[in-house]
């Protein structure tokens, strides 16, 4: 394998070669700027995320003497944040939410609605990253406890930790934390977890100590486990991390500039890799549905979140962290207000809605009468793929209308089941937490990491993304719960059929009404093409969501995004 740095060189020369000069130069320009959005730093070498944290949990916004009349359109954590900055700045603030029956957006937490009361389930965002301390920080503020989110599985005995203070040390080497450092070292990985492939059942432990094992029924010879394989082609710029930031930024725009236009299947036969090591490691790893979307966030998630991070889960589910936001605003949220057209002159904005008292799974027939609301700014905090279906006067620009025609919402769907007990827990090689890997359809699973008050649990059965996730979408609720069940049956025997409580629940992303797909997981070539026109303001309209952020598909990059534009509405 060729080393980062040669490979990012050789990559420049050859596009220099066969591109004209000036657009060599833009293309180069924008590689720079995502260079720095990545690693959160503006053209000074600002840590912005470290400014935004300070807004978000520790200052606010200045206080204004210019009350503005602001509509923040959508109550996810974007949106939720956003409103919660302005709000307290002393602007009057309207949320309109197009769900009758709750906020949240992507996060939502099935409550009460297992047999036994005490559990609960997430539909979406279920974790928190070590690497994203906006999201820790404010949930601690929030006062909303959160806990170990076991990625792996440990042993079942493993006591709770306290919870550790947020410690982030910026890239400019000021650091910032609520409380006294501690360092939290997660336990050790039990390795009972289970991969079937290929007919052959393993646990995690047997194959790390002997890969080979599962590797030949790939045909294939991958001499160590597929993380660590996987992990030592995308880590191209790890050599760069205790460099100082403007040789990262160089570092990272020489890579954009080279890589962006490849696939994760490209960039691996790229570096060498066989047919049959990309069918193993996409396996194992669960990328085979995403094997020709951009490498840019696998580049990402391998380089810039550490290998030791750590995982959290809040008590009570993630919506707990959203309800606390909605809370906060109160009767400045209007529910069932599904925006349809946004109206702006040089003097303010008009948003027009149509009223609805369902969810994002239900008919979608509107009941409600036809609304429009006035304010000097709006906040558009909704997913660009339902932008597409609201009209806007004047038109937007022409590149924020190609972002929102074109840039890929990817496909997610989980499937949701209750057990009378938690069966994978007993006996000797009884584990907790972590997730099990199969080649049937249901592909990923994941276990509870902490269950209290419950003899009971709630297994992620299946857990699909892309094209994985849209053949489920086609299938009827019961049928998904069926096939969900089948795949444990084949990692746990017929004792699934007797612990099964009969409750199952499924969440299609892309079949959802208010969101209509999972995160903007880009193409080829899409983040130079359409990433910036997320984020550009349009007159008296901003934009915020995961979609405008880097930190796409993550809470940490909703909520940049609504202190981003926060700060850009109370600046004007």
């Amino acid at each position: 394998m060729r080393g980062a740095l040669g490979a990012v060189a050789s990559g420049a020369v050859a596009a220099t070669a066969c591109a004209p000069a000036a657009s060599e130069n833009a293309g180069r320009d924008r590689s720079a700027a995502l260079a720095r959005q990545l690693l959160g730093v503006d053209e000074n070498g600002n840590d912005r995320t470290l400014d935004y944290l300070k807004i978000l949990v520790d200052t606010g916004l200045p206080a204004t003497d210019r009350r503005k009349k602001i509509i923040v359109v959508g109550a996810g954590p974007a949106g939720l944040s956003a409103a919660n900055l302005l709000a307290e700045a002393g602007h009057q603030v309207t949320v309109l939410e197009a769900n009758g029956n709750r906020t949240g957006g992507r996060v939502k937490t099935f409550r009460g609605v297992f047999t036994d009361p005490a559990l609960h389930a997430e539909a979406g965002a279920m974790r928190l990253s070590s690497a994203h301390p906006m999201v820790l920080a404010l949930a601690d503020k929030l006062g909303v406890p959160r806990r170990p989110f076991y990625n792996s599985d440990v042993l079942v005995e493993t006591p709770t930790p306290a919870t550790p203070p947020v410690f982030y040390r910026s890239r400019t080497g000021e650091e910032w934390s609520n409380g006294p450092r501690q360092r939290y070292v997660p336990p050790p990985a039990a390795g009972r977890g289970l991969i079937r492939v290929n007919g052959i059942t393993t646990t995690r432990g047997e194959y790390a100590a002997n890969p080979g094992a599962v590797h030949a029924g790939f045909g294939c010879g991958l001499p160590a486990a597929s993380r660590q394989v996987l992990g030592a082609a995308l880590r191209q710029v790890a050599l760069l991390a205790d460099q100082p930031i403007e040789r990262q930024v160089e570092g990272w725009t020489e890579l954009l500039h080279t890589y962006e236009n490849h696939s994760l299947r490209r960039y691996l036969r790229e570096q060498g890799w066989p047919k049959e090591r990309i069918e193993a490691v996409g396996t194992l790893e669960n990328l085979t549905a995403r094997l020709r979307h951009s490498v840019v966030f696998p580049l990402v998630d391998h380089t810039l979140i550490p290998s030791d991070a750590t995982y959290w889960e809040l008590a009570g589910g993630m919506a707990s962290l959203t309800d606390a936001l909605t809370a906060r605003l109160g009767p400045a949220i209007l529910m069932g207000k599904r925006m349809t057209r946004l109206e702006q002159t040089e003097h303010g904005v008009r948003v027009w809605t149509t009223g609805e008292t369902g969810d994002e799974s239900s008919d979608g027939q509107p009941t409600g009468p036809v609304e429009s609301f006035e304010a000097d700014y709006a906040i558009v905090a909704i997913p660009l793929t339902a932008a597409r279906f609201c009209t806007f006067d004047p038109p937007l620009s022409y590149g924020k209308r190609r972002a929102i025609i074109e840039l890929h919402h990817d496909a997610a769907t989980k499937v949701l089941l209750e057990f009378k007990t938690r069966f994978w827990e007993q006996g000797p090689t009884g584990f907790r937490g972590g997730r099990c890997i199969t080649d049937s359809p249901s592909r990923n699973l994941y276990f509870p990491s902490h269950v209290e008050d419950s003899d009971g649990g709630v297994v992620l059965a299946s857990y699909t993304f892309a094209d994985d996730a849209m053949r489920w979408d086609s299938l009827t609720e019961g049928e998904r719960i069926h096939f969900a069940m089948a795949g444990l049956r084949e990692l746990f025997g017929p004792r699934v059929d007797t612990e099964f409580t009969g409750v199952g629940l499924t969440q299609s992303w892309v079949r959802a009404r208010y969101a209509l797909g999972e995160a903007a997981i880009p193409t080829p070539g899409q983040l130079h093409d359409h990433h910036s026109a997320t984020r550009t303001v349009e007159g008296r309209t901003h934009f915020a969501g995961d979609h405008t952020s880097l930190d796409t598909a993550w809470i940490q990059g909703a909520l940049e995004s609504g202190v981003r534009a926060a700060v850009e509405v109370h600046r004007r």
